[in-house]
């Protein structure tokens, strides 16, 4: 079977909800195939290790077939696997946020707008 555009297989595949923000992703350098910047008109095969996303959620995702169309969530999932470090990674990651979430301490009410600045400029926004 032929290959698709990377944005085609992008959306087909749910990975960005439009054709144009998939575009924008891969030209702005937030896709990767098979380690290498690419634009959107290159094309994918099946076999190919995608890189999708920025830090520090990045997907790494094995393309296994190209899709016909954009089709139900689950039909897409059919076309890709993603990598048993990128999902360790992830993982990783997403516990790391709940406990930085967990350690900060949490006002009884809620503060007024010369706090909420305060508080600001002591994280450093």
């Amino acid at each position: 079977m032929e290959g698709l555009r990377v944005d085609k297989w992008l959306w087909a595949t749910r990975f960005y909800k439009t054709r144009s923000l998939a575009a924008k992703a891969v030209g702005g350098g937030l896709v990767h195939v098979n380690e290498q910047r690419v634009k959107p008109a290159r094309t994918l095969q099946e076999g190919d290790l995608l890189r999708v996303g920025s830090q520090p959620d990045t997907r790494e995702i094995r393309v296994l077939g190209m899709p016909r169309r954009r089709g139900p969530a689950t039909e897409a999932a059919t076309f890709y696997e993603e990598t048993e470090q990128s999902i360790a990674r992830r993982e990783a990651s997403r516990e790391q946020r709940q406990l930085d979430r967990l350690s900060e301490p949490k006002p009884e009410v809620r503060p007024d707008k010369r706090s909420r600045r305060q508080l600001n400029q002591l994280r450093g926004r």
